[in-house]
């Protein structure tokens, strides 16, 4: 057993509450109970008279006031990270990145997001790995870059070549046969009667 508390310390947790809700109640005590006048309380509980009183009004208006409410603790399990655990150390000492462990749970039918994954690592000691050149990073599909197209090698004469995307292409004579100019030019039709 440890050594007895002095009273002096022990009637300062109530005469100088450190928990906002605990200086509630002490002043509210106070007040209701002890009979002492809204300004000496207020004083003595670091509140303004003003704001004392309103404290005063929800108190007599709340029907269950609530002052030591032990906190509620969220899940201390998560089934999803727990599960895939073990594989997620196996593969990062095989040196997937975060990315890669990700996807590969997801092939597998147990997806984590990259974010938990980086948890796991994190509560499991790994440090992050170092940033890798796209060379050696393993062959996943990526995006293409396509080249850009020169507006200065479009020609309307006949001749021949080859594209990927050449089905817009096939337009071209049409827009040319509909002489866009003309239509723009041409009066707006009236409605007829």
């Amino acid at each position: 057993m440890g050594a007895p508390k002095d009273l002096s310390d022990l009637r300062r947790f109530f005469l100088e509450p450190r928990h906002p809700r605990q200086r509630q109640y002490e002043a509210l005590r106070a007040y209701f109970l002890e009979n002492k006048p809204a300004q000496e309380v207020a004083r003595a509980f670091g509140y303004s008279v003003g704001s004392f009183h309103v404290l005063c009004h929800h108190f007599r208006r709340d029907p269950d006031p609530v002052f030591f409410l032990s906190p509620r603790r969220g899940p201390q399990s998560q089934p999803k990270k727990s599960a895939a655990r073990d594989l997620i150390v196996q593969l990062r000492k095989q040196n997937y990145s975060v990315y890669e462990i990700s996807y590969t749970l997801k092939e597998r039918d147990c997806p984590l997001s990259p974010t938990a994954v980086r948890e796991v690592l994190k509560a499991e000691g790994f440090a992050p790995l170092p940033r890798r050149l796209d060379e050696e990073r393993p062959d996943y599909p990526r995006p293409t870059i396509e080249p850009v197209a020169d507006v200065r090698n479009f020609l309307l004469e006949p001749r021949k070549f080859t594209t990927r995307c050449g089905g817009l292409f096939l337009f071209i004579p049409d827009l040319v046969r509909l002489d866009a100019e003309k239509l723009v030019q041409a009066p707006l039709c009236r409605d007829r009667k």
